[in-house]
């Protein structure tokens, strides 16, 4: 799961009131006038780390694996290589 602006900011303040307009940092408008002083840079480093937490949960380490299998199969199919029984079957949804 890819970890949102708006995650981020409600994770360094659960309560702030603001929208971000067309998924960009520089169009943030806060509601509550960000009494904190949320910077754009607070927002990114808080972004790389919930990121780097959700990118070692087992099921996305296991998604990922799905997704390099099926990469792997699709380029064996296309060199008219065998597959492995675990490419095979993340194909066809096994």
């Amino acid at each position: 799961m890819e970890i949102t602006y708006v995650k981020s900011i409600k994770s360094l303040k659960q309560d702030a009131s603001f929208s971000i307009h067309s998924d960009d940092l520089d169009n943030i408008t806060w509601h509550d006038n960000n009494p904190t002083n949320i910077t754009k840079q607070q927002i990114l480093d808080e972004q790389t780390r919930l990121q780097a937490i959700e990118d070692v949960k087992p099921e996305a380490i296991a998604e990922q694996a799905k997704i390099d299998l099926k990469a792997s199969a699709k380029t064996k199919l296309m060199a008219g290589e065998a597959l492995t029984e675990d490419e095979a079957n993340v194909m066809i949804g096994g």
